[in-house]
């Protein structure tokens, strides 16, 4: 047989909270402890791949070229007379060629810092309960889950947070109760946030709390 039909209040339904089917039960959230620590994501970087790729390979196949033709009997391109005749006859310390070799050094570290870092500085990875998956949260969305969490606190009238892959930097406004009071709760509020996210690095979070300036 089925139970009593849920009562009707101005036309809203009513649910029993001893209902089964309408308990909330929160999730279990991970701990530092819990999962395996996962790495930082690594970017594809196609373009700037693709463009140092097509430089290297114009250069070089321009190169070859020109050598095969001396090689069987022609003369070198003028590009290259050229340019070795202007070598020899200016020296090294001459401005133009110090910003040459200036741009050359600075594009090659910066290919260096491209093939040796992860890149994705936008997307913080998340603990890994299975080494078949790998979990990433942007750090827009993690700021604004945390900023959300922020403005439940009572007392705080707006809130901004700006999320890092070290640090979370919060500033707040409160209108009302007592500094410290709502200092606490703002802490223990985000905190929860924090380690609610799962995130595989726990970050440190640095809070400010002060009143609106009062306009004259």
């Amino acid at each position: 047989m089925s139970g009593p039909a849920p009562e009707r209040s101005g036309g809203v339904q009513e649910l029993d909270p001893s209902d089964p089917a309408t308990r909330y039960e929160p999730r279990p959230t991970l701990s530092d402890d819990d999962g395996e620590r996962a790495g930082r994501f690594w970017s594809t970087r196609r373009m700037p791949a693709a463009l140092a790729a097509l430089v290297v390979l114009g250069a070089a196949g321009l190169l070859l070229y020109d050598i095969a033709a001396v090689r069987a009997g022609g003369s070198a391109m003028y590009w290259r007379r050229e340019l070795a005749a202007q070598l020899a006859r200016q020296p090294l310390d001459q401005p133009w060629v110090l910003v040459a070799a200036g741009i050359a050094m600075a594009l090659g570290l910066w290919l260096l810092v491209l093939a040796l870092t992860p890149g994705l500085r936008g997307l913080l990875p998340m603990r890994r309960r299975s080494p078949l998956v790998r979990a990433g949260i942007d750090r827009d969305a993690a700021a604004l889950t945390l900023r959300d969490r922020a403005m439940e606190v009572s007392g705080v009238r707006s809130a901004r947070v700006r999320m890092g892959r070290s640090k979370v930097k919060v500033r707040a406004l409160s209108h009302f109760r007592e500094l410290e009071d709502v200092r606490d709760d703002l802490d223990r509020a985000l905190r929860a946030g924090i380690r609610e996210l799962g995130l595989d690095r726990t970050p440190v979070l640095t809070m400010r709390v002060r009143r609106p300036v009062k306009k004259r």
